[in-house]
């Protein structure tokens, strides 16, 4: 499949466009394969007509062949050093510990996690999600509505990720501002921050990923909230899109690029704080940047 001409038109963003800056660089956060084999070239091309210089690439999800899925979603990201493979683990799994194990010798940049049947705090989660801190890798959780045709919704509210309080060393992040409960998402974040007034040496950090999620008209509201509510956030928010790397959708992208991007700039944020979205804050939740960032913890009473 090769780009058509009004995808192709779209490249105008990054010269003078209404979205990011001219030289902005932007990694999406939240790239799904569809299937194991396809045309890698094209997805690089369709990342670079999207202005996209990477991201975060998913692998398959379970059940399935766990050394075929970690094995096509590294393949999948050798086309650059600005892609960063994710392992999909089911970490109620009985061999989850195993496949940890092999995903991260393998060279993974992290795990995703989608609780489609238990708790994220379910025992046998809690001790998949602590090996996989011990790496140092991060997950990616799913949060929020979950369109799978089952009623799997009550598991993935926001607030029964707070047990991940208990996993030192974690770095994790819940997608989609946890669409319908953004609110609550936003208030789970404020926690994290203020658990570190109690116990100082907390090690546990939590990000927020903007992928859609909200339906636009609930886009400036959802942003406005997050960025305003007072809790020091900047530095912890992703910018994806949900597109799949089989068929990279560059319309797609582009339309959340510019939209938000344009927010952004009406709620004021600073240049540097944009990078950090689109960019920055991805990559130091993969590991790649050893930023040092210190936040101001909300306190009560403050």
């Amino acid at each position: 499949m090769r780009l058509d001409t009004k995808e192709t038109a779209r490249i105008n963003c990054f010269n003078g466009g209404a979205g990011c800056a001219e030289g902005t660089m932007v990694l999406d956060g939240h790239i799904h394969l569809r299937a194991t084999e396809g045309d890698r070239e094209e997805f690089r091309r369709r990342l670079k007509a999207a202005g996209v210089d990477g991201g975060i690439v998913i692998s398959l999800p379970p059940p399935g062949s766990p050394l075929d899925r970690l094995t096509s979603v590294l393949k999948w990201c050798e086309l650059s050093g600005n892609l960063y493979p994710f392992y999909w683990i089911d970490p109620v799994a009985e061999d989850a510990m195993d496949q940890v194990g092999t995903a991260v010798e393998k060279g993974v940049s992290g795990f995703k996690v989608i609780c489609g049947g238990f708790y994220p705090g379910d025992k046998r989660a809690m001790k998949t999600y602590a090996a996989i801190a011990k790496t140092g890798r991060p997950i990616l959780f799913h949060s929020g509505i979950l369109w799978d045709g089952k009623p799997s919704s009550p598991y993935n509210r926001p607030a029964e990720f707070e047990a991940l309080l208990e996993i030192e060393g974690l770095k994790f992040c819940l997608a989609h501002i946890s669409w319908p409960w953004c609110d609550e998402c936003i208030a789970v974040y404020g926690k994290f921050l203020n658990a570190r007034t109690r116990k100082s040496d907390l090690s546990v950090e939590m990000f927020i990923d903007t992928t859609p999620g909200t339906p636009p008209i609930y886009r400036k509201e959802t942003l406005a909230r997050l960025f305003t509510v007072g809790y020091d956030v900047e530095n912890n928010v992703i910018f994806g899109t949900d597109s799949c790397a089989n068929n990279y959708n560059i319309g797609w992208t582009q339309q959340w690029l510019d939209r938000d991007t344009a927010i952004f700039k009406e709620l004021g944020l600073s240049q540097p704080a944009l990078d950090g979205i689109l960019a920055g804050n991805l990559r130091r939740f993969v590991g790649v940047s050893s930023a040092k960032i210190d936040k101001k913890l909300p306190r009560v009473g403050e």
